[in-house]
């Protein structure tokens, strides 16, 4: 799966949901390899409840950390699998 290429600024703010309508937060950041410039994570700010009782990857700071693996589709919104989560 190929997802265009958005630009840094262009993704910071969306909400993210699940492809089941379910939101996980708003994008804060996203983590990549500064090597190779593959994207590794994004971080999600103002977490939903049901973000938090997911059991989600987090960073050293306490924030939930989705692997851009798990992304399905950006635009209005940014839309995971909720299988690729776990």
């Amino acid at each position: 799966m190929t997802i265009n290429k958005k630009p840094h600024k262009e993704v910071l703010g969306k909400p993210v949901v699940t492809k089941e309508g379910k939101k996980l937060g708003i994008v804060k950041d996203i983590t990549f390899e500064t090597r190779t410039g593959e994207l590794i994570h994004i971080l999600i700010k103002d977490s939903t409840p049901y973000s938090k009782q997911l059991n989600l990857e987090r960073s050293k700071d306490g924030e939930i950390l989705i692997s851009y693996n798990a992304i399905i589709a950006i635009g209005d919104f940014i839309v995971v699998s909720e299988e690729d989560l776990m």
